[in-house]
């Protein structure tokens, strides 16, 4: 699950993006209105978490952007403006939640993962395709009842493969939501090509389904009924 934080005080995305990399989420910052706007419109995102009052902007108008291109990102207001007009306003305006400063990170990760459930999971933490169940809560996978053993990456690009079931993903995608504002770090995809091997090769031991097709010259497909 792919997060970009909206923030102008460094030290507080810092440490947002620090806790919630721990839940197992990949994190992108932007610090200012026009990086905002630029990093939604390269980018999809499962969740927003979104500052009011930006140096050079408000952070309504990019929550106003996201609702004019009929983006599916969930987006959470974090202000300081602990006032109900703020709230009403951009809860008028698409956002899922608002959360006011100062919070604990443990309730914005609650809120974050509630937020993407709704939108992502029609409200349940389980996704289940045929002998497959994974748990968005304890971040666990399991093929007709056992626990798959996985690692915390490939437990994402499983739970991106079946959120984005039957539809081509391309590896430039796949790198992109692995490593954030770090995809360079998949230079020629042949990190991309391991991780899918190791984890199509993990599911056949577990005797599940060959789910995870290669496209040619496009990337990969999740095919499921």
């Amino acid at each position: 699950m792919k997060i970009l934080i909206v923030e102008d005080e460094k030290k507080l995305s810092h440490n947002i993006a620090a806790y919630l990399t721990q839940e197992n989420y990949v994190c992108e910052t932007a610090d200012n209105f026009r990086t905002a706007l630029d990093k939604i419109g390269g980018f999809d995102y499962d969740c927003v978490l979104l500052d009011i009052t930006l140096p050079d902007g408000n952070g309504l108008s990019v929550l106003e952007q996201l609702k004019k291109e009929k983006r599916t990102d969930g987006v959470i207001i974090i202000s300081a403006k602990d006032s109900i007009d703020d709230k009403i306003a951009g809860l008028n305006l698409g956002a899922d939640d608002y959360i006011a400063k100062p919070f604990h990170m443990s309730e914005l990760s609650a809120r974050v993962a509630a937020v993407i459930r709704r939108r992502k999971f029609d409200g349940s933490s389980n996704l289940v395709v045929n002998e497959l169940l994974i748990d968005t809560t304890a971040k666990t996978a399991h093929i007709h009842g056992r626990l798959l053993d996985i690692t915390k990456m490939q437990y994402d690009l499983l739970l991106y493969f079946v959120v984005n079931k039957n539809r081509v993903i391309s590896k430039a995608a796949i790198a992109e939501h692995l490593s954030g504002d770090n995809a360079e770090y998949f230079d020629n995809y042949d990190v991309v090509y391991a991780h899918v091997k190791n984890l199509k090769k993990k599911i056949a031991e577990a005797d599940g389904n060959d789910y995870i097709k290669t496209i040619y010259g496009m990337g990969y497909k999740f095919e499921a009924e």
